[in-house]
């Protein structure tokens, strides 16, 4: 698997682990008007197949309202387009059947870009005298689902989710600063709140010219809704600092630089990149008081050059 892989199916199952109960509430109303969601519970993904461990993605052992029974909702993220998903989720539905012997309810949330096309939510084996098998599950394919169908929904996973669905090229940068706006709205508390900012940073990158129009968008905002999303923003700059990179997190905090800011002197790239790790840090912190390009400029003049350069 690769390491965009990997980062992909962290931060999907990190969303969805953290808001389960938004998340069903969001796209799957009915089946929230029969859970008990107090009673919850994330167990154990692990499934033996052909002699090999594989583990299925999110597996949660659910109460249904008003019941002493319990069923089992499995959830697989899918990043990338695979012909055989189909009958891969009927794989994991038997073994999940046989684990834990609760009724499964199976969903696929389709993230890839491509192909767009209607993905098939069954499986079947059938001949022409007798259908065999029909395997039925949910399909949440966010490349056909229009952002702004989910705009006014105050949800967390809409405003994380919004970022993957299909945003016209030219509703990029205001998609973006919508995602952040509901966010700044939500009652969550700030570690939810950088898990979401991250995800929406993560899967709506702007180019030179997008983030032009989202600083012109920001703008227009009022000065608490502005500040709000500012700090947003600065969340991102110290998920870079953590990274350990030099380079990687010069390149950060020039972004960010940017959205704040506008379009950086080719000068201040070029002492930004020359920064120490504790330099760029004091830099994030300094970020929320700049108010034009020359308070950047006369902070970087009143800095050491790095002995390492």
């Amino acid at each position: 698997m690769s390491k965009s892989s990997t980062d992909h199916d962290r931060l999907f199952k990190e969303l969805l682990t953290a808001f389960f109960v938004e998340f069903i509430e969001l796209f799957f109303p009915q089946v929230a008007q029969y859970i008990d969601k107090t009673s919850i519970v994330f167990v154990d993904k692990e499934l033996l197949s052909d002699g090999k461990r594989r583990e299925a993605d999110l597996v949660v052992r659910v109460r249904f309202k008003d019941e002493n029974s319990f069923f089992v909702i499995h959830t697989e993220s899918q990043a990338q387009h695979r012909p055989n998903f189909s009958k891969r989720l009927l794989s994991y539905f038997v073994r999940l059947h046989e684990k834990f012997s609760l009724p499964v309810y199976p969903i696929a949330l389709f993230s890839f870009d491509s192909p767009k096309e209607l993905q098939p939510n069954y499986y079947s084996v059938s001949f022409p005298d007798l259908e065999v098998l029909r395997f039925s599950f949910k399909v949440i394919q966010l490349n056909r689902l229009s952002w702004r169908r989910y705009l006014k929904q105050p949800n967390p996973v809409a405003a994380a989710l919004m970022a993957k669905m299909h945003i016209a090229p030219k509703e990029r940068a205001i998609a973006k600063l919508e995602c952040l706006r509901m966010l700044t709205r939500l009652k969550v508390d700030s570690s939810q709140q950088r898990l979401i900012s991250g995800f929406i940073d993560t899967y709506l990158q702007l180019t030179e010219r997008e983030t032009e129009l989202y600083i012109r968008g920001k703008t227009m905002l009022s000065g608490p809704e502005q500040e709000a999303i500012v700090k947003l923003e600065t969340s991102w700059f110290r998920e870079g600092l953590q990274q350990g990179r030099q380079e990687a997190t010069a390149e950060v905090v020039s972004r960010l630089l940017v959205i704040r800011l506008g379009i950086l002197p080719s000068a201040a790239c070029e002492q930004i990149q020359q920064l120490t790790p504790e330099q760029l840090a004091t830099l994030v912190e300094q970020l929320l008081g700049f108010a034009s390009i020359d308070d950047l400029e006369q902070w970087l003049r009143r800095q050491k050059p790095n002995p390492g350069q």
